[in-house]
């Protein structure tokens, strides 16, 4: 598919994927081509838009003001058009009704709007009771039928004989660190690394239990200086130098509230990625209204629903 002024489908498919990769090697990898189409085609998208959509980097890409502005409108184009490809697989009855969906933190505030608004569009009479909930109280209300779904980070679940996580989103965990700040200027950066340096951690939706599970099976320990609940607090504190993380992509924003940059590094050390999903009940059949809500998400978020049934 082709565009006026010769952009295609494929440019805006490459460039999305280096965008949320951060490495025009590693979108090349996900896509199945080769790095010499995805670095030729980004050129080209450059060209045409008129400005540089990336910063070049020694251990990868990041996106400029101009391309994170880019990116917002490619990524909405891109959803918009995979809902239309996959809405006759699920779209049918003129279905009303009110969705009951509990959500942790992470996923109500940085993963789950844009969804919930694409859904909106395609089923304006149905509507949710979303409660913000933590994981624990997610499994409980959805084991006692409180709740149709949970939604959370299913990565830190235990198996449950009673419940399925279906798998969503998977979101690399990456360091987070102020621009000049002394790990930037090494060629690749380790966990012990990491550890010589203050480091903020978050505690939010079991951010901290998370954390030490990797830390603890490198045997090293982050140097914790500063523990936050809130995520704006702990992206003033890494921009003005006061320590490092490592966080998800999912939470990733390039700046501070106070404008300051926050730039992001890939870990050499094993980091394993956050997975955001759905929750529900092995042994119950959902609801008509719920059904279409976790088969909208399943097919918006690009699953597979047999693969990551479990």
């Amino acid at each position: 598919m082709s565009f006026p002024g010769g952009l295609s489908l494929k440019q805006l498919r490459y460039f999305a994927a280096a965008a949320e990769l951060g490495q025009f090697s590693l979108a090349a990898r996900q896509l199945h081509v080769s790095q010499s189409v995805v670095t030729t085609a980004i050129g080209q998208l450059e060209s045409l838009v008129g400005a540089d959509l990336f910063q070049r980097l020694p251990y990868g890409v990041a996106l400029t003001p101009a391309g994170h502005r880019f990116y917002q409108h490619v990524k909405h184009a891109l959803d918009t058009l995979q809902d239309a490809l996959a809405e006759p697989l699920f779209l049918g009855d003129d279905l009303e009704g009110v969705v009951r969906v509990g959500a942790s933190y992470t996923v109500l505030g940085y993963f789950l709007p844009g969804l919930l608004a694409r859904f909106r569009r395609d089923y304006p009479k149905v509507d949710f009771d979303l409660i913000d909930m933590d994981r624990p109280s997610i499994q409980r209300g959805v084991t006692d039928g409180d709740l149709d779904l949970g939604l959370c980070i299913t990565s830190n679940m235990d198996a449950s004989p009673e419940l399925r996580r279906q798998v969503l989103a998977t979101s690399r965990r990456q360091l987070w660190l102020a621009q000049n700040h002394p790990l930037a200027a090494l060629p690749r950066v380790s966990l012990t690394d990491i550890a010589a340096h203050p480091y903020i951690m978050l505690t939010v939706d079991e951010g901290e239990s998370s954390a030490l599970r990797y830390w603890n099976a490198a045997g090293v320990m982050p140097n914790i200086a500063f523990r936050t609940s809130t995520l704006e607090a702990l992206r003033g504190l890494v921009a003005h130098g006061f320590g490092v993380t490592i966080l998800s992509d999912i939470v990733y924003r390039p700046w501070s509230l106070e404008g300051r940059r926050i730039d992001s590094r890939v870990v050499a050390d094993m980091v394993p990625p956050m997975e955001v999903g759905l929750v529900s009940r092995r042994d119950r059949q959902l609801p008509p209204v719920a059904y279409a809500f976790q088969q909208f998400l399943v097919f918006a978020c690009g699953a597979m629903p047999d693969s990551i049934l479990r």
